[in-house]
């Protein structure tokens, strides 16, 4: 089965995250578990490096962590590590 692709060298799975949010820790590890066991990389993004006011933070700010898959928003401020896996597997 083929899956999509991001551009050469992106990872399917971003996680966005700001600091000091401990859901952010706990998202970090089961997104870092889950991609491991499925062979996937993965990136973490910092909205608050976009800046206050910024795009990201506009968008995500009262959600993070949010998780996407392939450019799709798969869930926010819990990550549900089987979800995450069955999104993968496709």
């Amino acid at each position: 089965m083929s899956r999509p692709q991001g551009s050469a060298g992106e990872p399917r799975v971003l996680l966005y995250t700001r600091v000091s949010c401990h859901l952010c820790e706990e998202a970090r590890a089961v997104v870092a578990d889950v991609c491991g066991a499925a062979g996937e990389t993965w990136r973490e993004v910092d909205i608050d490096v976009d800046g206050p006011g910024g795009d990201l933070v506009g968008k995500y700010g009262d959600y993070v962590p949010v998780v996407e898959v392939d450019g799709v928003q798969q869930g926010f401020w819990r990550v549900d590590g089987a979800r995450l896996a069955r999104r993968l597997a496709r």
